[in-house]
């Protein structure tokens, strides 16, 4: 049974997440940076792979369990683009703004606007675990050209979600979190980790 993990991540909302979660559980959640860990390379082009090298990374780093996540918005006009990209799609430095504009840009004359969010957790008992646990989640919608909403961040005042006709940024949180593909992917998570605890 996991008792501490290191978070492989510097976001402190995620870190809140991850900690109302996984507090039930008995398991302490520990942000990287407080143990002085940087932030891991994502070379890859899937999400599964960028979370497995960011668990690895933490892992190694704190000697201890890792938790990390890999996330993004997939286009299907444009090939999955933005994809694991998502965060730094109009380049360095990240800016919520400058990816939403090049991504409204890029879909300018395009009626297919289908798109989806999608997440991919990685939890390691140790940096060199054959059998990681992994937890996926997807959030079907499309992109609107007007934003919509103040609550969110990234593409969510462009993500419309397909049930409810509302944007990411104008859902309630907790509507959100129980339709979004982070949520998905905790809840997932959440299953196999208490069907390991005896």
């Amino acid at each position: 049974m996991i008792a501490r993990l290191v978070l492989a991540s510097a976001n402190p909302g995620k870190l809140r997440e991850f900690r109302r979660l996984l507090e039930p559980l008995g398991i302490d959640v520990v942000p990287q940076a407080k143990l002085g860990i940087g932030e891991a390379e994502e070379p890859h082009v899937t999400f599964v792979e960028n979370a497995l090298a960011k668990a690895r990374h933490a892992s190694a780093q704190a000697r201890l369990p890792a938790l990390a996540d890999d996330s993004g918005i997939c286009v299907h006009a444009l090939g999955g683009a933005p994809g694991v990209q998502s965060a730094r799609y109009a380049g360095e430095p990240r800016d919520d703004a400058r990816n939403n504009a090049l991504l409204i840009e890029r879909l300018r004359g395009v009626a297919d606007r289908h798109a989806h969010y999608y997440c991919v957790l990685v939890l390691l008992r140790h940096a060199e675990d054959p059998e990681p646990v992994i937890a996926e989640g997807r959030w079907d919608g499309r992109v609107v050209d007007a934003p919509r909403g103040s609550g969110g961040f990234g593409y969510d005042p462009h993500f419309e979600d397909i049930e409810t006709g509302m944007t990411g940024a104008e859902l309630p949180l907790e509507i959100k979190n129980a339709r979004s593909h982070r949520g998905h992917a905790m809840r997932a998570l959440l299953a196999r980790l208490q069907a390991d605890v005896p």
